[in-house]
């Protein structure tokens, strides 16, 4: 009973809620893009130059693998804060949606670039060798082989980087990011507004869930083909 007393439905303004949402997708779809492209060539460069690949290079295997590592273990919200100056250059802005863009990418295209080597490596080392017998250039093989063979593992990468990158556009309400987590931070703890609360975390979760939907579907529809 104390419960439903302290929820003041009337704190949810549905004015605000709803250009939050849009951020948030805006946030989330930009970075998405940007982690994709930067995150699939890093991790293709990581599989390539890795032991017995294509272009084996330890040195640069080495060298790139050092640097995916120590990104994935800085926690986001210190990594938003420690690339500010890069933000701002880059941006014009650490704060809002173009201020929050940059240190997504930066947290996330590591990790999806793990994600897109260890997909590759998944790849049967029979096709590999049967398309460099029949003369295809290492191109046609990164092209035509690696990515078409990983193609539903790639999309579950993507699924599982889009559910990620939710969670840290979330946390960058606390530096003024903007979005459902700027929301949830100002006015459901700020200002003790329960209902404001569970509204963004209710839409976070929704989001969550149709974005897992749809990696599971093209998935399948991947996997069959």
């Amino acid at each position: 009973m104390m419960l439903k007393q302290n929820i003041d439905w009337s704190d949810v303004r549905w004015e605000d809620i709803w250009p939050a949402t849009k951020d948030t997708l805006t946030m989330m779809g930009a970075s998405l893009l940007f982690t994709v492209i930067l995150g699939l060539l890093i991790g293709i460069i990581l599989f390539l130059t890795s032991r017995k690949q294509l272009l084996e290079q330890p040195a640069v295997y080495w060298f790139l693998s050092l640097v995916v590592n120590i990104l994935r273990s800085v926690p986001f919200v210190i990594l938003m804060i420690l690339i500010m100056p890069f933000t701002k250059v880059l941006m014009g802005t650490t704060l809002g949606v173009q201020g929050t863009i940059p240190p997504l990418v930066v947290a996330a295209a590591p990790f999806f670039a793990r994600l897109v080597e260890t997909s590759l490596r998944e790849v049967d080392k029979g096709v590999i060798e049967a398309a460099q017998a029949m003369g295809a250039s290492r191109w046609d093989i990164v092209r035509r082989v690696l990515l078409l063979e990983a193609r539903p593992s790639l999309i579950a990468g993507i699924t599982i980087t889009a559910v990620t990158l939710v969670s840290y556009t979330a946390m960058a309400g606390v530096i003024g990011g903007g979005g459902l987590g700027d929301l949830a931070l100002r006015y459901g703890y700020q200002r003790f507004q329960l209902s404001v609360m569970i509204v963004t975390v209710a839409l976070l979760i929704v989001l969550v869930q149709l974005l897992q939907m749809a990696g599971d579907h093209l998935v399948r529809r991947f996997s069959r083909k």
